[in-house]
């Protein structure tokens, strides 16, 4: 039985992953088992990435909640715990938004949570 190579749609699976792997230092960019391997790498590494993102802003958002929790004497654990008893249902993003553009407003969120403290 005779070798079968492909012909012009295996050029063209080629020369999709050259073109993905444009940039790329070294052989990476003109060899293709090494481009195809690089390209698959780049979209784990990239699928991960999206993930740790959101992973990374809930953590800033933490951080800046607890910064700006600081100046009133208020713990970070303490503050969630009291928007729960509260019943204030706003997410870590708005209120350190809320925090650095509005802290007239944030503070009186805090003072509704001071007042669930017992």
């Amino acid at each position: 039985m005779p070798r079968v190579k492909g012909g012009p749609q295996g050029h063209l699976k080629h020369k999709k992953i050259l073109d993905k792997a444009k940039g790329y230092r070294g052989s990476r960019n003109r060899l293709y088992k090494r481009a195809a391997d690089a390209v698959k790498r780049a979209g784990e590494h990239a699928f991960a990435g999206r993930k740790q993102r959101k992973r990374q802003m809930r953590s800033l958002w933490i951080v800046r909640l607890n910064g700006a929790l600081s100046s009133y004497g208020v713990k970070y654990s303490r503050f969630i715990k009291g928007l729960k008893d509260a019943d204030i249902q706003m997410n870590r993003k708005i209120l350190s938004d809320m925090a650095i553009r509005d802290p007239k407003a944030f503070e009186q969120i805090v003072e509704k949570v001071k007042k669930t403290f017992k």
